[in-house]
């Protein structure tokens, strides 16, 4: 039976769920309650994660099974330091993106709210789930809700991009699928913690197919995550929704990070015998390679919106090639990044549908147009955000960079990291300064327009703000990442707060 504080932990996939169900029945035409029972709700799922984020912290890995069922033949939700972190930026990131759409973003479709709860639901199980087939049933509620957020407002240019987005995704399930069958197939299981019992004692005759379902697996989380080469549908998808969605698809691509950190830390980990790492020379090669195209994509962008999709992909390269070392010193100099990458990089978006209202005809076009209401402000919030996504100082975005760079020193390659890593940096600060010179400084004379809307507006500084804490708190907020790298790598740990100490034991790593 779970300990009373131990049945919170199922709250985080509750909350959106019921609450999505509630808008859509009972006030699905009354748009201001709409928004007040959604930020509502969001701020206690900020207070529901902070409570499980401080019952983390004491380096407890809880399992909490639905019905009792006992693994692993019932559903069990996990929550260790790991997942704790990212449902709490999920938490913070939605609370700055639904104050923004209330601003009047909401207003420009139908079902906004429930469409935002739904994605909250899909988002959270699967940073807390414990079964691999539960993970897909999560990715597909994400996938849904997240279509009909992207494609929130209309347009032929929405619904364009809307369809290829469909399109890659759906492969993305069957192989999912497939994968999942394959691995179901010979180990009898798919509860993550029997798994990483189980997946060391298959025969030998088996391992090849296991290994073709773990490396299907991988496809699937690298598409998630935007790795090159399955990066393609990333940018028309990001670009071409509207400023609220996209900034909450940034936790999405993490998604993905989180997925192969879990799935490969802990089920073909380091003491899966044969089938021990089993991805993990794919990933850093191609990290690298996703780094330098969206960095170049970066610069060769026409729309400020354009140019905050491919700053995502050259991030989600830089996060990956410290998550791609499978070792505590990159998953932790990852996760501090990941915090970083996720607040700037929605910061970005929000900025960018600012700018896109304010500019009138020339949207978000890199191009001169008359000075906007409000463009010193806008311009100093993008030049913050700028700094922290090149990677400059005295932003977190820097300290990320440095403690990665630091991470791959025992790397073989590490020469060709650095340079690849210093040399998108440089690529990106080009992109960046010639975009706010064109939308900020080189803006023609001043036509009257109306200033940019308070809430909006207060979300962003909200989100700049909250980089500013994370570089301020780099010292302590560091040694609990160390920790949570540490925890989320220990395989026996989590074999037992789900199977119990005696499996633990006899798994033993």
């Amino acid at each position: 039976m779970s300990a009373p504080l131990d049945q919170l932990i199922i709250l985080p996939v509750l909350l959106p769920a019921m609450t999505a169900a509630f808008l859509v029945l009972a006030l699905r035409h009354h748009l201001r309650r709409q928004r007040g029972v959604s930020i509502a709700v969001t701020v206690l799922l900020v207070g529901v994660a902070a409570v499980l984020f401080a019952q983390a912290g004491d380096g407890t890995v809880r399992a909490y099974r639905l019905g009792d069922w006992p693994a692993p033949y019932g559903i069990t939700l996990v929550l260790d330091r790991l997942s704790a972190t990212l449902l709490l930026l999920t938490a913070v990131l939605a609370l700055g993106v639904v104050l923004y759409a209330a601003g009047g973003a909401d207003g420009r479709g139908r079902h906004f709210h429930p469409l935002f709860q739904f994605q909250l639901m899909g988002i959270t199980g699967a940073f807390l789930t414990g079964d691999v087939f539960n993970l897909f049933v999560f990715f597909e509620v994400m996938l849904i809700a997240s279509y009909g957020l992207m494609l929130h407002g209309g347009g032929p240019a929405r619904l364009k991009a809307g369809f290829q987005y469909v399109a890659i995704n759906l492969l993305a399930s069957v192989v999912f699928l497939v994968g999942v069958g394959l691995i179901y197939a010979v180990t009898g299981t798919l509860n993550m913690a029997d798994l990483a019992v189980k997946v060391p004692q298959v025969a030998a005759a088996d391992a090849a197919l296991l290994k073709v379902g773990a490396l299907l697996l991988f496809l699937v989380f690298a598409t998630k995550a935007a790795l090159v080469p399955l990066h393609w549908w990333l940018p028309a998808t990001y670009a071409g929704t509207s400023a609220p969605a996209a900034a909450m698809f940034m936790i999405m691509t993490k998604v993905g990070a989180y997925a192969i950190i879990r799935v490969y830390g802990l089920v073909f980990g380091e003491g899966a015998g044969p089938l021990a790492l089993a991805a993990a020379p794919l990933v850093l090669p191609a990290a690298l390679v996703t780094l330098a195209v969206g960095a170049a994509g970066l610069v060769g962008s026409r729309t400020l919106r354009d140019l905050a999709a491919f700053a995502v992909i050259a991030s989600m390269g830089t996060l990956l090639v410290a998550i791609g070392l499978f070792d505590a010193a990159g998953l932790s100099a990852g996760l501090y990044y990941l915090v970083h990458s996720t607040l700037a990089g929605a910061a970005l978006f929000l900025i960018a549908g600012l700018v896109q209202e304010q500019r009138g005809a020339a949207s978000d076009r890199l191009v001169s147009a008359p000075a906007m209401a409000g463009e010193t402000l806008l311009g100093g919030l993008f030049f913050l955000v700028a700094i922290a996504l090149v990677g400059l100082p005295p932003l977190s975005g820097f300290l990320g960079k440095v403690m990665i760079l630091e991470a791959v020193r025992g790397a073989a390659a590490w020469p060709w990291i650095w340079a690849i890593i210093l040399g998108a940096s440089l690529f990106m600060t080009f992109g960046f300064a010639r975009a706010g010179s064109v939308l900020f400084w080189a803006s023609g004379p001043v036509v009257e327009t109306k200033p940019p809307p308070a809430l909006p507006v207060a979300a962003v500084v909200g989100l700049v703000g909250l980089l500013a804490i994370w570089t301020l708190a780099a010292g302590p907020v560091s040694d609990l990442l160390r920790l949570t790298a540490s925890q989320a790598l220990d395989r026996s740990a989590y074999i037992g707060a789900v199977l119990g100490p005696d499996v633990r034991l006899a798994a033993g790593d």
